[in-house]
């Protein structure tokens, strides 16, 4: 069972940086994609970031690309995003999400297998 841990979420101003991890366990997923969406209240579910396949192919959510940075480090399973320029509206759980494909549509969430529990990032004004 593969188990994903968020952590790195808080309370920030707006224009602080803030940079989220995610964990897996029991699970290598140095060819595999890696994710981070999140859901502001009443929102629905939006995709931030996606990395996927050996050669670490990369996109962006339009509402942070310029502002954020998806990385990952295969020696300890974990998945980063650096989140810059904070801004209120980035207010949401962001959750992490894996697959073991290297999926094409990394901004879909149906295309993701195993999702975390999320961390909240609030970003006052």
């Amino acid at each position: 069972q593969v188990r994903l841990v968020e952590s790195g979420g808080g309370l920030v101003q707006a224009g602080d940086s803030l940079r989220l991890s995610c964990t897996a366990s029991s699970w290598t997923f140095s060819r595999g994609t890696m994710g981070w969406f999140r859901q502001a209240p009443g929102k629905d579910r939006e995709f931030v970031a996606g990395l996927s396949g050996s050669a670490g192919n990369i996109s962006y959510g339009d509402s942070v690309k310029g502002r954020s940075t998806i990385s990952r480090d295969n020696a300890k399973n974990t998945v980063y995003l650096q989140m810059n320029s904070l801004k209120p509206d980035d207010t949401a759980v962001y959750f992490c999400a894996a697959d073991s494909r290297s999926i094409y549509y990394r901004n879909l969430s149906s295309s993701y297998s195993y999702w975390g529990e999320g961390t909240q990032v609030t970003v006052s004004s």
